[in-house]
């Protein structure tokens, strides 16, 4: 999708501080962090929501979380755990139109998000 930003970072056109990726999807620190530990995994292809998702996408979900799962063990909350976040539409706070998983840790998370 030519005007998404996310699209933008997987092709290169737009920098990110990268910590993982592969043929399916791209792991980068956010840029505005809410916490120590705030990356976001991305599939490389443009996928708006998760209410878009084809039966097709099954497995590139259970990778993109499973990647989310041993980045935030890789970057220090294995023991005290992480927040994963998937945002969706205007009412559900999703503010790029790309399916992410934002994961936060690092430090203690209130309930409800403030």
């Amino acid at each position: 999708m030519d005007n998404c930003i996310f699209c933008k970072i997987v092709s290169g056109a737009i920098p990110a501080k990268r910590i993982y990726e592969d043929d399916e999807l791209l792991a980068f620190h956010d840029v505005s962090p809410q916490a120590p530990v705030h990356f976001l995994v991305i599939p490389r292809r443009h996928i708006r929501n998760i209410m878009e998702l084809a039966p097709e996408d099954v497995a590139l979900v259970g990778h993109l979380l499973h990647k989310a799962q041993e980045l935030a063990a890789k970057l220090g909350c294995a023991e005290k755990g992480a927040r994963f976040v998937i945002n969706c539409k205007s009412d559900g706070g999703q503010t790029v139109d790309h399916l992410h998983i934002h994961v936060l840790g690092g430090r203690p998370l209130a309930w409800p998000p403030g």
